[in-house]
């Protein structure tokens, strides 16, 4: 692997999963001395974090990790909501037997998740859910759309960290995944289409009133 790339997903993972907050100063020398590459590779890395809106380049003061608010999330849900909708319609249309029996078996699982006194943990449901992304980009049959969602995925996983991993939210969304994943596996566009904007609903409402509680029970 190459020093940048090395930098690059370790500074990724790194940023995706909370360890460097956002309004981080990413220091060249810092880092370069942190991660054991030289600087060249360090600021390579900077740039594709920038590229991928993980980060911004501001002059005078260096490379700072973005920040993840409500109103971004707002934004962030109207793009997910135009491209996970038409990628599960398409993965309905389109899905062979055999994915058929892949979306079969990953409903189940998630119906089996759904129990939060079977202890399931935010690390197993987020890999569940990871496995039904990779499923419905293979049966969609369309590279742009898959990579356009691989995309956005980067930003939703810094999302996660607002819903706080809430027990009861994780069970709930596990059946609301469990039943987009049935209807992909029926051959039914318009059902994945009614379920996925529900999942997607009750998801971005579940954050907003993590983000602000009384707003969101007026709401």
């Amino acid at each position: 692997m190459r020093a940048s790339d090395k930098a690059y997903e370790q500074l990724r993972d790194e940023i995706l999963d909370g360890a460097i907050s956002p309004g981080t100063l990413l220091g060249e020398v810092e880092q370069s001395e942190r991660l054991g590459v030289s600087r060249t590779p360090i600021r390579e890395a900077f740039a594709r974090l920038a590229a991928d809106g993980l980060a911004v380049q501001q002059r005078g003061r260096g490379t700072v990790v973005t920040d993840v608010s409500l109103d971004h999330v707002e934004d962030l849900f109207e793009l997910r909501t135009a491209l996970e909708v038409q990628a599960a319609r398409l993965a309905a249309a389109r899905i062979s037997p055999a994915q058929a029996d892949t979306f079969i078996s990953l409903a189940a699982r998630f119906r089996a998740a759904s129990h939060v006194e079977a202890g399931f943990v935010p690390t197993d449901y987020y890999q569940l859910a990871s496995s039904l992304d990779t499923a419905i980009d293979e049966a969609v049959h369309n590279d742009y759309l898959a990579n356009a969602l691989r995309g956005l995925r980067t930003h939703l996983a810094r999302v996660r960290r607002l819903a706080q991993d809430n027990p009861e939210r994780l069970a709930a969304s596990s059946n609301e995944h469990a039943l987009i994943a049935e209807s992909i596996a029926k051959g039914s566009p318009q059902l994945a289409e009614a379920a996925t904007l529900v999942h997607l609903s009750q998801s971005l409402q579940h954050i907003q009133h993590q983000q602000h509680p009384r707003q969101a029970a007026a709401v």
